[in-house]
Order: C-alpha cells, then structure tokens, then sequence
C-alpha cells in the first residue's frame, strides 16, 4: 500500500535531525509541502536541502527555538504565510534529561515542561482554528515509552512525556467530531545521533558496534529501531489510511515496553 500526503502542509519540529528529519523526509517524498523547525540554522539548511535533492518537494526551514512562546508564534505566522495554513503537526522536538528526582531544581522542571510539553500546546492551539474550520487534521505528539512506564532516575523525560499523552487523549476527544485526529508516537530504542551521542559519553573505548549490540541486548527484537521505520508510522498515521485512528499512544519500541 502506497501513502500519500499529496498537498498536505506539514509542520515537524525538531526537523532538522534524527527522527524528525527522517518524518520530513518521509511526508515529502509522499507528496506533502513541509515546514521544519529547530533551532540551529546551519542543521535547518542543511536538512531542507537534502530533502529537496532527494524528493523536489517544497520544503521551508524556519529557526525557532519552540520553548520560546514569542518564537513559537512567529514561526507559526511564516508557515501561515509560506503555505496558508497547516493540516499536519508533528510535535517531535525534544530531547531526554534524567536524574535522582530530589536533585531537579525547579528550573530544570520549568525548562523540560517548556520544550516537550508546553510547544506542543501552543503550536497545537494556533493550528486548531484552522483544522476545525476546514474539517481535517491531525496532530502527532512524540514521546517516549517511559510516558507509560517510568522508572527510577527517568524524570523529568518521564513525567513530562506522560502529560503530553494525557494532552494527546484530551484533544483526541475534542477534535474528533471535527476530524481532527490526534495521536502519540512513543519512542523506544532507535538508532540516530542520540545513540552516537549516548556511544562518546558511555563507552568511548568500545567500537560503535558493539556499543549497540550490548545496547539492544535487552529489547525482544535484539536490535536498535530505524528512524525509516518510525517515519513510516508517522506518515501513515497523517495518511487518509489512519483516518480512524484517534487518541491513541503507539508504542515503537522494539517490545521492549512492558505496558501497551
């Protein structure tokens, strides 16, 4: 089955690497116009143009660092006028922070809670209108399976990732009787520069691949995931073939997560 997002208006954030571009990347080669936003501009061209070389989709970079509110509403004002509106928002932007509970200082909270759960709401609440009025959207918050199944030393990841589910279940049953469709992708183990990045702090005297392989040893399919195959999940989920699929966290993992 081929999917298509053709003339889709696509926002991803944290698109210029990792599993955001690799979602991009995905919706543009299904045919949709994408709009990428993260903070550093050299990433964001560089991103824009490798997308653009491989599928000749309309592609725009726009710097924002999402905490930011100011910066949240004036990249939503650039894609409103680069596209005139936007049908698909990949909230994707975010990156994991873990430790002793007791030892996270309020600051540390408050900036975790700004960048994975409260970018999400705006950029949500200023596309919605749009949605609504049009009768067709969908939304996808990216989290991670710790939302589900927090352990010790996994906050604030783990706490701010279960709100952004209950925020995805909470929209879920107000969009749908406009079709606004709104679901969660929850991220296991998947290669990308978080894994290279985890390989230098860990275990830099080991080669890369048998870093991963020790790695993975615990996930039931032995192996890291692909940032292809959660794009794959993503698009479909965008795609008219998850058009019934609303309020619902997806777990791609590997079956490493012990809760469904």
């Amino acid at each position: 089955m081929e999917l298509s997002a053709q003339g889709r208006r696509v926002v991803v954030t944290g698109g210029s690497e990792g599993l955001g571009l690799a979602t991009a990347r995905a919706y543009a080669g299904a045919g949709a116009r994408v709009a990428l936003l993260a903070r550093r501009a050299e990433k964001l061209a560089e991103a824009r143009d490798e997308i653009v070389s491989s599928t000749h989709a309309e592609v725009i970079a726009v710097q924002c660092d999402v905490s930011k509110s100011d910066e949240v509403l004036r990249a939503y004002q650039q894609i409103e006028a680069a596209f005139g509106g936007v049908d698909i928002l990949i909230n994707n932007a975010g990156k994991s922070s873990f430790g002793p509970i007791v030892e996270i200082t309020d600051e540390a909270w408050q900036a975790d809670f700004d960048l994975k759960l409260f970018a999400a709401l705006r950029l949500a609440r200023l596309v919605w209108p749009g949605m609504k009025e049009r009768r067709w959207g969908r939304i996808i918050n990216v989290l991670n399976t710790y939302a589900k199944a927090p352990g010790a030393n996994t906050a604030p990841t783990s706490v701010t990732r279960a709100a952004g589910m209950a925020v995805m279940k909470v929209m879920a049953n107000e969009g749908a009787p406009h079709n606004i469709l709104v679901n969660a992708l929850l991220v296991g183990l998947i290669e990308s520069q978080q894994t290279h990045r985890l390989h230098r702090a860990r275990a830099p005297e080991k080669p890369y691949e048998q870093f991963v392989q020790e790695f993975s040893a615990s996930i039931p399919m032995r192996r890291l995931g692909k940032a292809e195959e959660f794009a794959g999940t993503a698009l479909w989920l965008g795609s008219d073939a998850g058009g019934y699929v609303t309020g619902t966290a997806i777990n791609i993992d590997g079956g490493s997560c012990p809760v469904v």
